[in-house]
């Protein structure tokens, strides 16, 4: 079993600027078979937007998705771990914060996510979420 999020993490993780639009943002996420992307400005973290942000903040919102930039739709108060934290400590910081992904920071850049369906996969494979979070995505 893994004992550090740099074990589980999803390593290289998608990035946008913060002028991207929405709309490009969907489609990277629907291309890659992803539900999140970091925005950062360089090589700075400026925040997290998941699929579920892009339907909520922008498209409920009946913004247009080719003029709207993932500035307007990203979490920006972000929780934050290290690669070299133990596994357990990301659980806490879920919990806690009630969040389903961390963006994993090594030296202020961000390296990685951490996310719910990671954790299910390596503590608990035989969960629903566990079998969910492996299986093939939908085509």
């Amino acid at each position: 079993m893994a004992r550090h999020v740099r074990d589980i993490m999803t390593a290289e993780p998608v990035t946008v600027e913060p002028r991207t639009s929405v709309g490009r943002v969907a489609q990277m996420m629907r291309d890659q078979n992803i539900g999140a992307v970091l925005v950062t400005e360089g090589d700075e973290l400026r925040g997290l937007v998941s699929d579920r942000d892009l339907v909520v903040r922008a498209l409920a919102e009946g913004a247009d998705p080719g003029k709207t930039t993932v500035d307007h739709a990203c979490s920006e108060d972000l929780v934050t771990i290290a690669p070299d934290e133990d596994v357990r400590r990301a659980v806490h910081l879920m919990r806690e914060y009630h969040v389903r992904r961390i963006p994993v920071v090594e030296g202020g850049h961000p390296i990685g996510i951490i996310s719910l369906g990671d954790l299910a996969i390596e503590r608990d494979p035989e969960s629903a979420l566990g079998d969910i979070s492996r299986a093939r995505p939908n085509a």
